[in-house]
C-alpha cells in the first residue's frame, strides 16, 4: 500500500513500513521498521520544525511523490525510494537488486534489500540501508572526526562509535548538493563505495534518516544546524590563549604558571586543571592534600584576568564516597558480565549513566558544590567515551532487557547534564570540553578536541581533516592539542620544529589549546605530571614565534568573536573549507590542505618538517594578498593576487602563510 497519511507518504507491505515526512524547508525524515509502530525517538533531530507547504500526488505509472520546497521523493508502488532536487537530479537512489518490480532497469536475482532489517535477538534489528553510487566522482565531507588525512570521504569505510580520538557525527556534505544525516546513534558503520553507499546499525529498531537538498554547502549546513540545534555563544574566554598540560598536580604549581604567564606579559585566557586532582575518582572535588585553598586559588586567578576549567570524569571508583548511594539508587551503567568494573585506571572503576536524568542531576549538584559555585564555570568533559570495548556493557543500552545500542548518544547526554545544571543556574556561554560528540552535541556547549592524538607530522596532518569536517559535521568548537599528546620532548630540535608549526595553526583553529604528555616523565605512576609544556619550555626562539602567535590570536579577537557569533546564530563553521566559501570554484573542491579562516583569510599550514616554501592555491572571486605583506618569494611578484592561480610563497620557521582577502 502507497498513500498519504497527515503530513507523510506512507508506504506498507506486510511487516515494512516506510514513513517519509517533510521536516524542515527543502528536507524530508524518512523512517522505516518492521515493528507494529513506528518508535517516537527523535534523536538527533530537535522537535518537528516547520516545513511550509508540501504536496503528494500520484504519477502517471502509479508512483507516488512528494514535494517539499528544493527536494522531490518518489516511492514506487514496490517501495523502491528515489530522491531529487528541484531540478530533476537524482541525489539519493536506493541501492535494491531484487525481481519484485520487473520495470525496474536494476531488476535482479541478486536479492539485496535496500532497507534491511535483519532481526536480532531480543527484537531489534541489525540494519542496512543501501544507496547507489550515483557518481563515482561524487565528493562526500563532515561525518565527524577520524584520523586519516583524508578530507573527500568518498571510498572511506568509517566506523560509526566513540573512540579517543575518533567522534562520529553523521552528518555528511555532498558536492551533489544534499546533505544527509544518519540519524540512529547505534554502533555501525557508513561505507562510501563507489559501487555502493551503505549505512548499517547493529542492533536499532528502525531506519531514521534526514536529507536536504541545497544550492550551496552553507545553505546545506544552516538547514541542518536549524533542525539539529545551535552552539551556544563562545563566551570571551574562549577567543584567546588557553593553556594545559598532563598535568598540574597541585595548586602552587597550576598558579606558578599563571604568574608566570602575566610577569611575561603573555596574554593567557584560561588554564586547566586536569585529571585526578581528586581523591577518589566519582568525588567530584579537589583533593584537599594538593588543592588546599581552591578559593583562594580562583580569586588570585581572576586577578590575573585567568579563567579556570577542570576536568571531571564520568567514572566512579568503588571506594568514593558517593558509590553507595550511586549504586543504590541506580545512578550507575549496568554490566551485563562479570564484575562491576568498566575500567581500571588508578583504581576500580565504573561509570554513571548519564542517559539517566537523575544521574545528570546527581552529578551536577556534586560538580556546582565543589566548582560551580566556587566561581568555575567551564568544564573538561574528559573520558566521554570509555577505553573499554565498545560492545560490552550496558552504557550502551537503552532499556534494560533490550539490545537497542546507543553507544554513540553518550558523550552528547553527559555534556547536556552539564548544560541543563548551568543553565538553570542562570548561565547561557557554556563551554564543555569533550573528546567526542554526536549529531546534536553543539547545542549543549561541546567543544570537541581531536584526543589522545600522537605528537608526529602525520598526526599533525590528520587533525587538519578531522578539524575541518568536523565543522562541516555540525560542531563548529573544535579544538587539537598543540604539539600532540603522547610524548614530545621540549629539549629535541625536531619536536621544536613540529611543535612550531602546530602551535602557529592553533592560532587559526576555532580555540587555540596548548596540551600534551610531554618527556621525559617520572617512572612509576601514570597520573605523574609529565615534563614542562608552556612555551617557554622550548627554548627562546621558540618562545618567540609562540608569544607573536598568541599576539597574532589577540589581533584576531573581534573577528574571531564575529565568527562565533555566526556560528551560534547560523550553525557556520569557524574553520571552512575552500569550497564553503567559494563553491563556484571547481578547484576549490580539490583543496585538502588549506582552508578559510571565516570568510577572509586563507590559511596554509606547514605540515612537513624542514619545508620553507609552499604553494598555496587562491581561489577564484577574489583578490587576495598574504598577511603582513611579507614572505613574498620574490620582491616583483605584486602584493596583491587575483584569484584562480596558485603563488609559491617563502614559509621560514617563524611564520606560516596566511591570505587576507581584499577588494580589487
Amino acid at each position: 500500500m502507497l498513500y498519504a497519511e497527515d503530513d507523510k507518504l506512507v508506504f506498507r507491505f506486510d511487516d515494512h513500513l516506510l514513513w517519509i515526512q517533510p521536516w524542515s524547508e527543502n528536507a524530508f525524515r524518512v523512517r522505516a521498521t518492521k515493528l507494529a509502530s513506528m518508535p517516537t525517538e527523535d534523536w538527533a533531530l530537535s522537535s518537528k520544525p516547520d516545513s511550509g507547504s508540501f504536496t503528494i500526488q500520484t504519477l502517471e505509472n502509479q508512483d507516488v511523490s512528494i514535494t517539499n520546497g528544493k527536494i522531490i521523493a518518489t516511492v514506487s508502488q514496490r517501495g523502491k525510494l528515489i530522491i531529487y532536487n528541484s531540478k530533476g537530479t537524482k541525489l539519493l537512489e536506493e541501492y535494491a537488486r531484487n525481481r519484485r518490480d520487473p520495470r525496474d532497469a536494476k531488476c535482479s536475482a541478486l536479492e539485496i534489500e535496500a532497507r534491511e532489517l535483519r532481526p536480532i535477538l531480543g527484537g531489534d534489528y541489525h540494519l542496512t540501508t543501501r544507496f547507489e553510487s550515483l557518481d563515482p566522482k561524487e565528493k562526500i565531507f563532515g561525518m565527524g572526526q577520524y584520523q586519516q588525512p583524508y578530507l573527500n570521504l568518498k571510498g572511506s569505510d568509517l566506523e560509526l562509535a566513540q573512540r579517543n580520538s575518533q567522534a562520529s557525527v553523521p552528518f555528511a556534505v555532498s558536492s551533489r548538493g544534499y546533505g544527509f544525516l544518519w540519524n540512529n546513534p547505534g554502533i555501525g558503520r557508513a561505507v562510501f563505495g563507489t559501487n555502493v553507499m551503505s549505512f548499517e546499525a547493529f542492533s536499532t529498531r528502525s531506519l531514521d534518516y534526514w536529507v536536504v537538498s541545497g544550492d550551496t554547502p552553507a545553505e546545506i549546513e544552516e538547514a541542518y544546524a536549524k533542525v539539529t540545534g545551535y552552539v551556544p555563544m563562545m563566551p570571551e574566554y574562549g577567543l584567546g590563549f588557553w593553556q594545559c598540560k598532563l598535568r598540574y598536580w597541585n595548586q602552587g604549581q597550576l598558579l606558578d604558571v599563571a604568574r608566570e604567564y602575566h610577569a611575561r606579559g603573555v596574554p593567557l585566557d584560561l588554564i586547566v586543571v586536569d585529571f585526578f586532582h581528586w581523591k577518589h575518582q566519582g568525588e567530584w572535588s579537589f583533593d584537599p592534600e594538593f588543592w588546599p585553598d581552591p578559593d583562594a586559588m580562583i580569586k588570585e586567578l581572576k586577578e590575573l584576568k585567568v579563567e579556570l576549567m577542570v576536568s571531571v570524569w564520568p567514572t566512579v571508583e568503588n571506594a568514593s564516597e558517593n558509590y553507595p548511594e550511586m549504586l543504590e539508587r541506580g545512578l550507575l551503567i549496568r554490566h551485563d558480565r562479570g564484575l562491576r568494573v568498566a575500567m581500571q585506571c588508578d583504581g576500580d572503576i565504573t561509570h554513571f549513566d548519564a542517559t539517566n536524568p537523575e544521574a545528570r542531576e546527581f552529578v551536577w549538584s556534586k560538580v556546582k558544590k565543589h566548582y560551580y559555585d566556587s566561581g568555575i564555570k567551564t568544564f573538561w568533559l574528559d573520558e566521554a567515551e570509555p577505553e573499554y570495548s565498545i560492545y560490552d556493557f550496558d552504557i550502551y543500552r537503552y532499556h534494560a532487557g533490550s539490545n537497542l545500542q546507543i553507544g554513540n548518544i553518550f558523550p552528547k547526554e553527559y555534556a547536556r547534564g552539564f548544560y541543563e545544571g548551568m543553565t538553570k543556574e542562570g548561565q547561557t556561554n557554556i563551554v564543555n570540553l569533550l573528546r567526542c560528540a554526536w549529531a546534536g552535541s553543539q547545542k549543549y556547549g561541546a567543544l570537541v578536541w581531536s584526543g589522545d592524538i600522537a605528537s608526529s607530522w602525520s598526526s599533525f596532518r590528520n587533525q587538519l581533516s578531522a578539524g575541518l569536517n568536523m565543522g562541516l559535521a555540525g560542531i563548529p568548537w573544535w579544538t587539537t592539542d598543540i604539539g600532540g599528546f603522547h610524548g614530545g620532548n621540549p629539549d629535541d630540535p625536531a619536536f621544536r620544529e613540529l611543535f612550531t608549526r602546530w602551535f602557529q595553526w592553533g592560532a587559526f583553529c576555532p580555540v587555540m589549546r596548548l596540551h600534551g604528555d610531554r618527556e621525559p616523565k617520572p617512572e612509576g605512576k601514570p597520573t605523574a605530571s609529565g615534563a614542562d609544556n608552556e612555551i617557554w619550555s622550548y627554548g627562546e626562539e621558540v618562545y618567540e614565534v609562540c608569544k607573536k602567535f598568541i599576539g597574532v590570536r589577540e589581533e584576531l579577537r573581534d573577528y574571531t568573536r564575529d565568527l562565533m557569533k555566526e556560528a551560534h546564530e547560523k550553525g557556520t563553521p569557524v574553520m571552512r573549507t575552500l569550497f564553503y566559501v567559494f563553491p563556484e570554484d571547481e578547484r576549490a573542491w580539490d583543496v585538502e590542505t588549506e582552508y578559510m579562516f571565516g570568510a577572509r583569510y586563507l590559511v596554509a599550514p606547514v605540515l612537513e618538517p624542514g619545508q620553507r616554501k609552499r604553494s598555496v592555491y587562491l581561489p577564484a572571486g577574489a583578490y587576495w594578498t598574504l598577511w603582513g605583506k611579507t614572505n613574498l618569494q620574490k620582491e616583483s611578484i605584486p602584493t596583491v593576487f587575483e584569484g584562480g592561480q596558485s603563488v609559491e610563497v617563502d614559509c621560514p620557521i617563524e611564520t606560516m602563510p596566511v591570505f587576507f582577502r581584499v577588494n580589487p
